[in-house]
């Protein structure tokens, strides 16, 4: 496991068993103000997660053993909810959905330039970071659950309601305009998914349902209006 920078901030994790490729990355981030750490695999990046929580993640998806999607999708399971940034050599649309499927908040497709991945990173680690407080956004009740979006918070009878930075986002976007339809196309520009497409915001929509819906399969709060949109219902 290779050794951090000590004297920035910001700690990313970087996972890639492609040695020569991992060099890079770290050496780029660390000129570029990031403290680093570097993993070959899910086991050494497992054994670093037990000691040290970075403020992201940047994972290769191909690699021996345990794979990037796997690795992706029991950290979620586990309540990680940092910026996980998926590398792999295939860039099809079909496989970034996988991606955002499995949990990931962004896909980057090889070979890629570092200044593209550096500007992803910090745009989610922005995404990430709690909301500057406005005493314009109210409260959003879903049943049992609170939403503050001023700063990106679901609460519930049993504590914070943890929610991965797309799934927060999604739900501060709506909350913004309860009782409205947006277009899809409206929330992959708040959300900065046009690249990946409009699909990527149903599956946005499909995650957040797990979170917030008693039943996912009949939604009550998150309601899709066929061929227009999302509509946010708030209510007890």
């Amino acid at each position: 496991m290779a050794s951090e920078d000590e004297n920035s901030t910001t700690h990313v994790l970087v996972v890639d068993d492609d040695a020569r490729l991992r060099r890079l990355l770290q050496r780029y981030l660390k000129e570029n103000g990031f403290r680093v750490t570097g993993a070959s695999s899910a086991a050494e990046a497992r054994q670093a997660l037990g000691f040290m929580l970075p403020d992201a993640l940047v994972l290769d998806v191909t690699m021996p053993g345990e794979d990037g999607l796997e690795l992706t999708r029991s950290l979620r399971g586990q309540g990680l909810d940092i910026p996980i940034l998926l590398l792999t050599a295939r860039g099809e649309a079909e496989d970034r959905i996988t991606g955002l499927e499995a949990g990931a908040d962004d896909y980057l497709g090889k070979p890629f330039e570092p200044r593209e991945l550096l500007l992803r990173l910090k745009a989610h680690l922005r995404k990430h970071a709690p909301p500057p407080p406005s005493d314009n956004l109210r409260i959003v009740r879903l049943g049992a659950l609170e939403f503050d979006p001023s700063r990106g918070i679901l609460s519930g009878p049993d504590g914070v309601v943890h929610l991965t930075g797309g799934e927060a986002a999604l739900l501060a976007v709506l909350s913004r305009r309860p009782n409205e339809v947006l277009s899809r196309e409206e929330i992959a520009n708040a959300l900065d998914m046009t690249e990946i497409g409009e699909r990527a915001v149903d599956v946005q929509v499909t995650r957040l349902r797990r979170r917030i819906e008693a039943d996912p399969r009949e939604p009550r709060y998150v309601h899709t209006l066929r061929g227009k949109g999302y509509m946010l219902k708030p209510g007890i």
